[in-house]
């Protein structure tokens, strides 16, 4: 199993990879265009792509890292690195976000002398679809890996398509005598990268100070339950590691059971987790009804 899921962060590797290789022609191709047809809508969505070329490393170097063994002062393995990752390209993001704000409300005070070219609203749109295509891939790379950092990156690719088509209609609407509507549309453009950032750092946040979904809980107890010899539970507890959830259980059984039986029924409830929810690691202590 553990073979598997280095195997799979190797796949997550690919799609950061990606990522990277596309966001670098992207940001090459929006700046360029965006100081010929002097369109500030599409610098800001150019802008926002070097940053996420850094996001992206950060990801891709959080997998990396995340397959390191555990070691001495790491003693559960190094798969929070995924999530740290995630972290840092948030803070990045966030960063990015207030820039392009700032220039965008910096413009529009400033006045635009005219409209920009229109070539700057078919490059939006071409990066638009590039993006959608990168973003479905990581979408459901990370759901067949159950990578987090992965579908950070696969959320940042949408709202990267999101920005780049709300930047070509902008750019469009600029056309119709409104050059005002560039410089707005760019405001626009950089409060959706705040919002993108404020999302992946509020999931890295809550996975890293072990956060964990309720709803599962309540499958796992229901699922323990339900194993025969199983009296009841006294406690319930999971936490995630990257990719990988390890959960703790507190299990009561007849207090005239021998501790060989008390050892297979919690060996069972051991078993039924792994299995049924592909969870990492399952801890369980008997105690008597």
């Amino acid at each position: 199993m553990n073979e598997q899921r280095y195997s799979n962060l190797k796949l997550g590797e690919r799609g950061a990879m990606i990522s990277i290789l596309a966001y670098i022609i992207l940001s090459a191709l929006k700046l360029s265009v965006g100081y010929i047809s002097d369109s500030e809508a599409l610098k800001a969505d150019g802008l926002n792509n070097t940053t996420d070329i850094l996001a992206s490393l950060s990801v891709l170097i959080g997998l990396r890292l995340s397959q390191k063994p555990a070691d001495d002062d790491h003693l559960y393995g190094h798969w929070k690195s995924e999530m740290v990752a995630s972290m840092v390209a948030s803070f990045i993001i966030i960063v990015v976000g207030f820039q392009v704000l700032t220039s965008a409300f910096t413009s529009f005070f400033e006045g635009t002398a005219e409209a920009p070219d229109l070539i700057a609203a078919w490059t939006g749109l071409f990066s638009a679809l590039i993006m959608y295509f990168v973003y479905r891939y990581n979408r459901n790379l990370a759901r067949k890996i159950k990578s987090h950092s992965v579908m950070a990156a696969a959320k940042d690719n949408l709202s990267d398509s999101w920005v780049s088509i709300g930047t070509a209609v902008g750019i469009i609407g600029s056309q119709f005598g409104l050059p005002w509507l560039d410089p707005v549309t760019a405001f626009i453009v950089g409060a959706l990268i705040l919002k993108t950032g404020w999302d992946i750092f509020r999931e890295a946040s809550h996975q890293l100070t072990d956060g964990f979904d309720v709803d599962l809980i309540k499958e796992y107890n229901e699922t323990i339950c339900n194993i025969p010899g199983v009296k009841g539970i006294k406690d319930l507890k999971a936490r995630s590691y990257g990719n990988n959830i390890v959960v703790d259980c507190v299990i009561t059984v007849k207090p005239t059971l021998d501790i060989s039986t008390a050892h297979d029924i919690s060996t069972r409830v051991e078993d039924k987790l792994m299995e049924e929810y592909d969870i990492y690691d399952v801890h369980v202590h008997v105690e008597p009804d």
